[in-house]
């Protein structure tokens, strides 16, 4: 996917402030916090969507996304929190591209939004 800014971003190719890193995934700071500490895990290969993850049968990449997303929120220092995966355009994804939001240091509300 030449033109996905997050492909760019795990590959090295457009800057980030980069807190993570591994052979699957890498986490990042947003750069359009919505919340005092917001970050994103990220896929290093291209899916599109979790549904495609599961699709594709990598199951253990979700569970790796999420354990590193819990890994940031503890170095963070936010042991409440909350995660988040928008999946297609109704679900409020803006980059086509799966990543899952740590958002914390304040009260988060319900419904989202």
């Amino acid at each position: 996917m030449n033109d996905c800014i997050f492909c760019k971003i795990s590959a090295g190719e457009v800057p980030a402030e980069e807190l993570y890193r591994d052979d699957d995934v890498v986490g990042i700071v947003d750069v359009n916090p919505q919340a005092p500490k917001h970050m994103l895990v990220l896929t290093r290969k291209h899916y599109g969507t979790m549904s495609e993850i599961v699709e594709r049968g990598d199951e253990e990449l979700a569970g790796h996304m999420v354990a590193v997303a819990t890994k940031l929120a503890r170095k963070a220092g936010i042991p409440e929190y909350r995660l988040v995966v928008n999946t297609g355009a109704e679900g409020g994804q803006t980059v086509d591209h799966v990543h899952v939001h740590v958002l914390g240091g304040r009260q988060m509300t319900w419904p989202p939004g």
